[in-house]
């Protein structure tokens, strides 16, 4: 990895100014060594350090350089897969605590934004907008599961209710989220960092963790020092050295997703896209996701590279997608061009779990992180203060490997989106 920074991307544009982190430059010793400042890692942090933990945190580059810091923005409830394939996957009393736990990370989320005054421009509501009768039919069913779970805030939507929150005729329907909603990433992961650095945990930025001593007092070695901790959590994900935990690495596979964010609108042409301000993702498999920002910009964003390349031109990937939504846009320019690699594991189900007694990991949100992280890090944090019954629901989910190895699990993988992308354009 050669960046030592930020990318040119919006949410950098219109960050809350943060301080420049020192990098670690000598031995030192603590209760908990938290490898990665992004939501896993912030959330696990601020947990700990709230419960009254020495914490330290190693970022390779930035707080929210990775996939906190660019992504949609969208707080999306539950998990990348279902609650009906978690019930397929694990036993019933695990399936029902990590169902009783799918609404938890947007709970997080708004806590966190209270309690610490994070200016991250949080707003609530968030669709699910189908193209087809088909995916109407599987957001019927998705509300039912979730009302199952206890939560009741969702609302179907036809084509004509759909406009209120819509200005697009590209759908036949779609599904409110009262709870769902949007944030600016980055700010929210720099408000985290602000909060644990106020309870006095430390983070060390420009620190790359090179390698793991896995004995009962586990150490992390960086370029410059060294640190010797009681419990490790491993929280890097898409952005983590694959030589530093091999095992995980064969387990999951990085993934880029790429974004554009429009020069700012008028007031009536960005109410005449999103008339409530509420974030959109659509059904499909390889879905398209977006929202106005604060300034009312449009940030849009889609498409998949699969073993995190980036894309030589994301502005001509992603614009005729928001065209084929806002055929309107047509003469706006485009401001930022970005992507972001999140981790993608085979069964798009994370992963929780140890490698040994006391080293912990959570990754593998396969796209559907913003909530989820925010939960990962409150079950690390009840792990490690001794309370594992609900870390222990999501370390029974299995962890594949990917089919082929290192070497063909991408383009396997890749075949196996085009087909799924094949079934998005023909409904089938």
């Amino acid at each position: 990895m050669t960046e030592t920074t930020y990318p040119n991307s919006y949410y950098v544009a219109s960050a809350q100014p943060a301080p420049n982190r020192p990098s670690l430059s000598e031995h030192i010793e603590t209760d908990v060594c938290v490898i990665g400042a992004g939501y896993t890692g912030l959330s696990t942090a601020l947990f700990l350090a709230e419960a009254g933990y020495r914490v330290v945190v190693l970022e390779a580059i930035k707080v929210g350089f990775g996939a906190s810091g660019r992504n949609g923005g969208q707080i999306v409830n539950s998990y990348s897969r279902d609650l009906d394939t978690v019930e397929q996957s694990t036993t019933t009393q695990a399936a029902q605590l990590i169902g009783a736990m799918a609404f938890e990370g947007s709970q997080i989320i708004r806590e966190r934004v209270s309690r610490y005054q994070i200016d991250c421009n949080l707003h609530n509501g968030g669709i699910f907008a189908a193209f087809t009768p088909k995916q109407m039919r599987h957001l019927a069913q998705q509300k039912t599961l979730w009302q199952r779970y206890g939560y009741q805030q969702l609302e179907l939507l036809d084509h004509q209710e759909l406009q209120k929150y819509v200005g697009s005729t590209r759908y036949i329907g779609g599904m409110l989220d009262h709870m769902g909603g949007h944030i600016h990433p980055l700010n929210l992961a720099l408000g985290e960092a602000s909060a644990f650095e106020s309870l006095g945990g430390t983070i060390y930025e420009q620190t790359p963790a090179l390698r793991i001593d896995r004995t009962p007092q586990p150490i992390v070695y960086t370029p410059q020092g060294q640190v010797r901790c009681k419990f490790l959590v491993i929280a890097g994900n898409a952005y983590l050295d694959t030589g530093l935990a091999p095992e995980l690495a064969a387990k999951s596979m990085p993934c880029g997703s790429q974004v554009i964010t429009t020069e700012p609108l008028s007031p009536e042409l960005a109410r005449s896209l999103l008339p409530q301000n509420h974030c959109v993702e659509d059904c499909n498999y390889l879905l398209d996701y977006y929202r106005l920002s604060a300034d009312r910009r449009l940030i849009y964003g889609g498409g998949v590279t699969y073993g995190a390349r980036d894309p030589g031109d994301i502005q001509n990937i992603i614009r005729p997608k928001m065209l084929k939504t806002f055929p309107q846009l047509a003469q706006v320019k485009i401001d930022y061009a970005w992507t972001g690699n999140f981790l993608l594991t085979l069964s798009r189900l994370p992963q929780v779990g140890r490698l040994t007694d006391n080293i912990y990991y959570a990754q593998g949100c396969s796209g559907h992180g913003v909530t989820y992280t925010h939960l990962a890090g409150k079950i690390l944090a009840e792990a490690i203060q001794g309370q594992a019954e609900r870390f222990d629901a999501f370390a029974s989910l299995p962890h594949y490997p990917f089919p082929g190895g290192h070497y063909l699990r991408t383009p396997l993988t890749a075949l196996g989106a085009l087909y799924y992308s094949l079934r998005d354009r023909i409904g089938f």
